[in-house]
């Protein structure tokens, strides 16, 4: 099977490659077979565009049967070709500049990115701050995509999300404004159109979770716009409805791999937020995110929420990529945004 190597072999230009990955284009079988008026809708782009990009899809098939048939089968991508790949495509931004800054830019697609905290840090704000704005138009940097929610202790709330949904629309205008995009790129997004491109899954046992993870492939296979899975919380029925341990380690190991295997396959981000318990650490009780020391090799990268006075704070506990660093933030009425004491300081600047 071609792999996303198979788009670097186009010759398009890096921003019509990065629009065909962001509508969820990972292999040429995928989109040269549509016409170029379906493609140009897709990507939000002229027909003539839409024409040349297929044709250029088609010569590349052309040049692949000449060469006997042979094709790259399962793999055999360069380090560089997925530092480039990483590079093309844009993150989910949290809308806090701050903890942007310390996750690299953002939430990253082809990971899981494991959040945890104390109650009331946070985490469902988070959550649904990330679910609206992966729907940020490719335009305006985003990823134009739609998500998951998957709700296992019914603390979604679709009142916040839609005064998270406004706010975003307000800054996408002002944004948009800013930058003076031409009428073809203006923000036509309605708070409505927001909540609709949320799919939410409310599940009540742990065998309905499990259940839900291994239907997922299926769904986002017939949804190719989903670009994150948002998981609130992974802990709660694992911790409330378990006394064999080792059925639960094998049970959350198993879902762990089927996540990753999403986030690498559809490319797309997973979040996946945990609750706190308390392990006694050297001669003291502390806290620490649930499920275990085997369950933090799951993710890909560890945030850990945490209260510092007054002020909330992000620490990225763990990831192959990112340093250790924390970042303040705050909730505010329009969602995830820069702490407001480092909105004071910079002004005293």
């Amino acid at each position: 099977m071609y792999r996303w190597m198979e788009l670097g072999r186009l010759r398009i230009s890096t921003s019509q490659r990065g629009k065909l990955i962001s509508a969820g284009y990972s292999t040429l079988s995928s989109f040269s077979s549509l016409t170029p008026s379906h493609l140009a809708r897709e990507l939000m782009i002229p027909e003539e565009e839409a024409a040349q990009i297929l044709k250029a899809a088609s010569d590349n098939s052309r040049l692949d049967n000449t060469d006997g048939g042979q094709a790259i089968v399962n793999g055999a991508q360069t380090a560089w070709e997925m530092l480039h790949e990483e590079q093309l495509f844009p993150r989910i931004t949290t809308s806090c500049a701050d903890l942007d800054n310390i996750l690299g830019g953002g939430i990253n697609c082809k990971e899981v990115t494991e959040i945890g905290g104390v109650p009331g840090i946070g985490k469902t704000q988070l959550g649904i701050q990330i679910a609206v704005n992966v729907q940020i138009p490719v335009g305006l940097g985003g990823l134009g995509g739609k998500a998951v929610y998957i709700d296992t202790e019914g603390s979604f709330m679709v009142e916040r999300a839609l005064q998270i949904a406004e706010a975003s629309v307000s800054d996408m205008s002002e944004y948009n404004d800013l930058l003076r995009k031409n009428r073809a790129c203006q923000v036509n997004t309605k708070p409505s159109d927001i909540l609709e491109n949320i799919y939410y899954f409310r599940v009540c046992s742990y065998t309905e979770q499990m259940a839900l993870i291994n239907y997922l492939e299926k769904f986002i296979s017939e949804h190719k716009d989903v670009k994150v899975v948002i998981v609130d919380s992974v802990t709660f029925h694992f911790r409330q409805d378990f006394e064999d341990l080792a059925l639960r380690t094998r049970l959350l190991s198993g879902m762990a791999l089927k996540l990753m295997n999403l986030a690498k396959t559809f490319n797309l981000a997973v979040v996946i937020f945990n609750q706190v318990t308390t392990k006694y650490t050297e001669g003291s009780f502390q806290l620490a995110l649930a499920l275990g020391d085997s369950w933090s090799h799951s993710c890909t990268n560890r945030v850990i929420l945490f209260w510092n006075g007054d002020e909330r704070y992000a620490y990225i506990d763990k990831s192959p990529s990112l340093r250790s660093a924390s970042a303040p933030f705050s909730v505010t009425g329009k969602g995830i945004r820069n702490s407001a004491s480092n909105h004071k300081r910079i002004k005293l600047m």
